[in-house]
């Protein structure tokens, strides 16, 4: 666990600060480490209230500094503490936003999804318990690659989503709210379409319109358990049908997905959509197991959504090499290098990993099934 520098108190100068007494008990000292120790001393001392926040607020800001975003450090206090803690870190996050740099749309986004309402106020221990608990987690964040998204310029209107957007959207709203499998087909097939040719439309005027900000960006998209693994795979199959990359982050629970702006936001859209409708399609097909006497358990529901996610990562793929005219080869081509070396950089050395866990066949022919429900229409020619 990273220790500061030490500090060297004069007794005729300054002694350690309440804080400073409670982190050395609490935070910093491996072998001896007592949270109550620390707790005790902030609880009994209404006077280092302030301090604690601002603290509170360096180890955000060191967080940031090491390439996490608040989404990421929010997911990981989610899965490692209480409700208590995430709200308490999203307090931190908001005071310490004044004295940030300026951060892109995607870093604003994170910050209006944070959770609302003020930590919970019970007696001074507790909170401090808490507090220290939090600070203890932040305190051992590692390094991450950092996304680097660009500010919007000072003063500048933020850039609005595209109508086509809006309508692939609206399109896999729809399709995951329906209780009818076919209108859910024709809907997704029909966000796809749209999604295509968003893509081709958005190259193609960022071609004609050469910028130095037209570069490939990154964003980390949440993985979490249960079923991490075959929804890693589904997302890389979304991703790559795409015109995206994306790398697996198991400890942390999130892929790192690299692309060009327009691919990342419909990557996230049809990823989410595609969870939605293998989740209701799963439980469908659990209910039906169970009607006809049959228990199912973890092992189907594994199998049923890596059978999804292998499924559709097929028909997408197929999907992905529809034919298009000559003109567009080089403009796709060159996003292609540009995706392929904006990802050898954040990650020089990447592993592969085998899915685990898919020894229920009823599971994976239902999973595959819901798959093919799914269904992504095949591209038309892009023109």
């Amino acid at each position: 666990m990273p220790r500061p520098p030490a500090r060297i108190y004069d007794p005729w100068v300054s002694k350690p600060s309440t804080v400073d007494r409670a982190f050395e008990a609490a935070l910093y000292d491996t072998e001896h480490t007592t949270l109550d120790t620390g707790a005790s001393l902030l609880a009994s001392d209404p006077g280092a209230d302030a301090e604690l926040d601002r603290r509170g607020q360096e180890f955000v800001a060191a967080a940031w500094r090491r390439g996490w975003q608040p989404a990421d450090v929010v997911r990981l206090v989610r899965r490692e503490l209480e409700d208590a803690h995430i709200r308490l870190l999203a307090a931190l996050i908001r005071a310490q936003v004044p004295n940030d740099r300026p951060r892109g749309p995607r870093w604003q986004a994170q910050l209006d999804d944070l959770p609302t309402g003020t930590p919970p106020r019970t007696d001074r221990f507790s909170h401090a318990t808490t507090v220290l608990e939090l600070y203890r987690l932040l305190l051992k964040l590692p390094a991450l690659e950092p996304l680097d998204e660009a500010a919007d310029p000072v003063g500048g209107p933020a850039r609005p989503e595209s109508r086509m957007l809006t309508r692939i959207r609206a399109l896999l709203a729809k399709a995951e709210a329906t209780g009818f499998p076919e209108e859910a087909e024709a809907l997704s097939a029909k966000a796809q379409e749209l999604m295509a040719r968003h893509s081709i439309d958005e190259a193609l005027l960022a071609s004609r319109t050469p910028d130095a900000r037209n570069a490939p960006g990154a964003c980390r998209i949440g993985v979490e358990p249960p079923y991490e693994q075959a929804k890693a795979v589904l997302l890389d199959a979304v991703a790559t049908a795409n015109h995206c990359r994306a790398v697996w982050n198991e400890p942390f629970a999130f892929s790192t997905v690299v692309g060009f702006e327009a691919d990342l936001e419909v990557v996230e859209l049809l990823h989410t959509s595609l969870l939605v409708q293998a989740q209701t399609a799963m439980t469908r097909a659990e209910a039906a197991q169970r009607a006809g006497g049959r228990k199912r358990t973890k092992t189907f529901r594994q199998s049923f959504l890596a059978a999804y996610a292998h499924r559709i990562g097929t028909r997408l793929t197929a999907a992905a090499r529809t034919p298009v005219t000559e003109d567009l080869l080089p403009v796709l081509a060159s996003r292609e290098v540009a995706v392929t070396a904006r990802l050898d950089r954040m990650f020089p050395e990447t592993t592969t990993t085998r899915l685990r866990g898919v020894t229920d066949e009823a599971g994976w022919v239902e999973g595959a099934e819901a798959a093919d429900r799914a269904q992504m229409a095949p591209r038309r020619p892009l023109r």
